[in-house]
């Protein structure tokens, strides 16, 4: 059977692709069934390593069955064919974070400050269930229509045992000294240090390093952050940013204290921390 005849005897109408990846393709679908539109991933595992298909989608598949939070994207079913075809259906969203940084070539600080502040919410709420994401970064990070956060694409996702990892994997320019130099690693510091990237991304309207080259990465890494000269923050933003880019993992923060910290401590965001 076709993938829009599988779909359209569960109740939903191929309209159009909106997505495609290395393995898979995003389409948007109309759905009776839940009263609105809905983004369907189409993973085909017939074209993936074994690795993937033994390995690291059966993790993707059980964290998105459990986790639920306002600012993760929303999973409404998960539908495998006998043709090797799992169709994951899901929340649409408008954008990304990093087509919306592309638009407005920086985002204002007030207006990150909010978006970060949904943002590590989400990432408090899978590292309080032992969840870490691994691949966190301004592509993976949805908005919807109203400019609500969802944290997306859980495919290098795991639960964690406290036990150092020793895999790489993510992306590069998100990626801390650690996880470059193949050292067994804390995987809740790494999502940290991604969160770092992020926010730097998200005001200044580009990357902390070059990753075009690894070793002159891993310099820069070394070194105090450095921004561009038209970067107007906060020293308090400037701060956060740095706490979360040190290079030790050890004095590097967890999600608690970096919730904690000054720059994200005003009374009309802690409770959206809190969710």
């Amino acid at each position: 059977m076709s993938t829009e005849g599988i779909l359209r005897k569960r109740g939903y109408q191929v309209l159009r692709k909106i997505g495609e990846g290395s393995f898979s393709v995003v389409k948007l679908a109309s759905s009776g069934k839940h009263g609105c539109d809905v983004a369907i991933k189409i993973v085909d595992q017939r074209v993936l390593s074994k690795e993937v298909v033994n390995k690291f989608l059966p993790r993707e598949l059980e964290i998105l069955k459990i986790v639920k939070h306002d600012h993760v994207t929303c999973v409404y079913e998960i539908i495998k064919s006998n043709k090797g075809r799992i169709f994951i259906v899901m929340q649409p969203a408008a954008t990304d974070l990093q087509q919306r940084i592309q638009q407005e070539s920086k985002i204002p600080e007030d207006r990150a400050k909010t978006m970060f502040t949904q943002i590590v919410s989400a990432v408090q709420y899978l590292h309080q269930n032992n969840i870490v994401h691994r691949d966190l970064k301004c592509d993976n990070i949805l908005l919807t229509a109203d400019d609500q956060i969802k944290i997306s694409d859980f495919g290098f996702s795991r639960f964690t045992d406290h036990q150092p990892s020793r895999t790489f994997c993510g992306s590069l320019a998100y990626s801390p000294p650690e996880l470059l130099n193949g050292v067994p690693h804390d995987p809740k510091k790494s999502d940290i240090w991604s969160l770092g990237v992020v926010l730097y991304a998200m005001t200044t309207g580009c990357l902390p390093y070059d990753f075009s080259n690894r070793g002159k990465q891993l310099e820069a890494q070394r070194q105090a952050v450095v921004y561009p000269h038209d970067a107007v923050l906060t020293q308090s933003c400037k701060d956060l940013i740095s706490f979360m880019l040190h290079i030790s993992p050890a004095e590097r923060p967890d999600i608690q204290q970096v919730i904690d910290h000054p720059w994200l401590q005003q009374a009309d965001l802690r409770n959206a921390v809190a969710q």
